[in-house]
């Protein structure tokens, strides 16, 4: 790697990046790019996605971990290395050092989803479950490193890691040599610094947007302010870009390199995640999600072709569950209403009738007799039906107030 005289972090080139290429060759898939006619419809241009989500541990992550690992000296590949993470980064650490026959632990938060934490040691890692957050365990896992010799894995802050992930890029550009627009999801930053050291030293003319969470975007402020800064208590669905802090290294080649940085809402993620489903049969993870959720949110500002990044595809089944509740409200296809009752045999029927003439399906229903709110005669209904868009929700809502009810929430 070659330094910077001005601030003397280390600079990654495209030299650097076609090198962790040829060392990858091999280890990782070069994944597949699928073209979206519904997304290509709405952004009026067409859209294709790079499938991350497909590669090896089911993200980009080994890309990165594998260079990094496979660049240790003999007696630092001796001691082990240690990493920490929710997951992504913790199964590419475990399968890079299983192939290269390094021993690998990883540091996980005791809350980590059960299949990810399973994963981890399938893929050979000693797995050690400590903290709640993240934060907590990657200072377990440092200072491990620090009594044992361990070679601590950064998952986005060391030029090793960004040229690994940059080779997304390279494949980017084989794959759609014709691309105009790249979208990236961004954490600390390893995958969209990465990508566009190669992306922008071969083709400066195609832009590069990152996005983030708008409940954990620690960029548009650290851009603004020209530095690194720590946003406090990140909250978002989507686990692998929820960093609170960019990393030293991708921080100076993202703001030097990547067009624009945009911020998503938890809505336009989940309706994302339930997109790439049903329409491209692709599971991806919030995370991953985020690139099509910005082609959601503002369909009319990207010049195609777009390639949206699917960086990753893990996630737990029962967060799967609660975040397709979450996509299908937030497109209209999901409706839960609360409205009282007159507390007499027949009335819940009737709701139904008028609810089975509006073509709404019930999913659930729910009884609440004992609410001091209540009158003596009141029944509380709560009811979750399932709908086919907005129209229709607008449609049940006219048909129980004409009907007469009265609908609370």
């Amino acid at each position: 790697m070659s330094y910077s005289t001005a601030d003397s972090l280390p600079r990654v080139t495209l030299d650097d990046v076609r090198g962790a290429q040829k060392m990858l060759t091999g280890v990782a898939r070069t994944t597949a790019m699928e073209g979206s006619r519904y997304l290509s419809q709405l952004v009026g241009a067409p859209v294709h996605f790079k499938c991350e989500n497909l590669q090896r541990t089911g993200s980009f992550k080994l890309r990165g971990a594998y260079v990094r690992i496979a660049g240790l000296l003999p007696e630092e590949r001796a001691a082990g290395v240690v990493a920490a993470s929710a997951g992504n980064h913790a199964q590419g650490v475990a399968l890079a050092s299983s192939l290269l026959g390094v021993r690998s632990t990883v540091f996980m938060p005791t809350g980590a989803p059960l299949p990810k934490v399973a994963a981890t040691r399938d893929y050979g890692a000693e797995v050690r479950l400590h903290g709640q957050v993240v934060d907590e365990t990657l200072a377990a896992a440092q200072e491990y490193a620090a009594e044992t010799g361990a070679v601590f894995i950064h998952p986005f802050d060391h030029p090793d890691i960004i040229a690994g992930q940059g080779t997304v890029g390279l494949e980017i550009l084989e794959q759609c040599p014709e691309v105009r627009t790249i979208v990236v999801g961004i954490g600390g930053g390893g995958l969209a610094a990465g990508i566009a050291v190669a992306v922008k030293a071969l083709r400066p003319d195609v832009r590069i947007i990152g996005v983030q969470a708008v409940g954990a975007a620690a960029y548009p402020l650290s851009l603004a302010a020209g530095r690194p800064v720590a946003i406090d208590n990140p909250s978002t669905m989507a686990d692998g870009i929820k960093v609170g802090r960019p990393g030293d290294v991708p921080f100076r080649i993202v703001e030097e390199l990547v067009d624009e940085v945009r911020t998503v809402s938890e809505s336009h993620l989940s309706s994302a995640l339930l997109l790439c489903l049903e329409r491209a049969k692709l599971v991806v993870e919030p995370a991953g999600a985020s690139p099509v959720a910005a082609l959601l949110s503002e369909p009319g500002t990207f010049e195609g072709p777009v390639v949206a990044l699917l960086s990753g595809g893990n996630v737990d089944p029962l967060l799967m569950q609660r975040i397709l509740r979450h996509g299908m409200a937030a497109s209209g296809r999901y409706l839960a209403v609360t409205l009282r009752l007159t507390d007499r045999p027949g009335a819940l029927a009737t709701l139904l009738g008028v609810l089975s003439v509006a073509d709404a399906n019930v999913l659930d229903v729910s009884h609440v007799r004992t609410d001091p709110r209540l009158g003596l005669t009141e029944v509380e209904v709560e009811l979750h039906l399932e709908t086919k868009g907005p129209e229709h929700c607008a449609e049940v809502g006219r048909a129980l107030r004409e009907a007469g009810y009265r609908v609370i929430d």
